[in-house]
């Protein structure tokens, strides 16, 4: 065996397939039977000696096919948008859930459509056409609607009355940059925008908001005026937050003498 006078700064030694190694802050030596051979250490060389020593991750195929089964299975068997949202119109209660729908929401059920029962019978399935909600109708003066974009139908259902929809809504006057899912699809209140009145409903010039001049004073400082002011009053203390003051010499000098004359009030006169 080769003399070992030549080698310092030991770091790690280990034994892997019956050679010995020892690994050196600046190189590596091998022993290949009475010879030892010595290389400078490279970070490919350090790569591939350390990534011989991990242990490999055991590959279990009949138990990953499995979890595949389990997750396609829960897939298959969840229940449809049909099965989910389907509704008796005798008792208002929905057979999948259980559940009976408040008793407001019951006249607009027998009057009101679904955004799918309106998509369904339509062409292409009402893709580009505008849609609004009667809520949005009877609390805002702005226009509210949503512009069908995409449609995703159900074809399990048996009028084919269930699905998903996507589109860009505009609340308010204000239209969103990107398409989403349009929301509370299977409300009973959506209608149908003729296409002769789409321009004049879609039409908006928004009004500008007014400046906000006040605001609430914070919770503290609110107490203390109240307190001040004592329990008799109904007004609410707002703070304003622009004051149209001239700052000149006399403003600044008025503000001295009341200052000096509540100082004399308070420590009272002197003798």
């Amino acid at each position: 065996m080769g003399s070992l006078a030549g080698l310092n700064q030991l770091d790690y030694l280990t034994d892997y397939h019956g050679q010995l190694a020892f690994i050196y802050t600046g190189r590596i030596g091998y022993h290949f039977g009475s010879h030892w051979t010595y290389g400078y250490r490279t970070s490919a060389t350090f790569g591939a000696f350390c990534g011989n020593m991990v242990k490999k991750k055991r590959v279990r195929l009949i138990a990953e096919m499995a979890r595949k089964i389990r997750a396609y299975r829960e897939l298959k068997n969840r229940p449809t948008e049909s099965q989910r949202y389907a509704l008796d119109y005798e008792t208002m209660t929905r057979p999948f859930t259980g559940k009976t729908l408040p008793v407001l929401a019951w006249e607009d059920v027998r009057r009101e459509s679904r955004l799918f029962t309106l998509l369904a019978s339509m062409r292409m399935f009402g893709v580009g056409r505008i849609f609004t909600r009667k809520s949005w109708l009877e609390e805002h003066i702005e226009p509210c609607y949503w512009k069908i974009t995409k449609v995703k139908v159900d074809y399990t259902a048996e009028d084919m009355d269930h699905g998903k929809a996507w589109g860009v809504m505009t609340f308010k006057g204000k239209q969103e940059d990107k398409e989403r899912e349009v929301e509370n699809a299977m409300h009973h209140d959506w209608r149908l925008l003729p296409k002769h009145e789409e321009a004049d409903f879609t039409r908006f010039e928004p009004v500008p908001e007014p400046p906000i001049r006040y605001v609430i004073y914070p919770p503290l400082l609110r107490a203390m005026i109240l307190a001040q002011k004592g329990l008799s009053t109904t007004e609410e203390p707002m703070l304003p937050l622009r004051r149209d003051i001239l700052l000149s010499k006399e403003y600044f000098r008025n503000q001295d003498q009341e200052r000096q004359r509540q100082r004399q009030a308070g420590e009272g006169t002197p003798v």
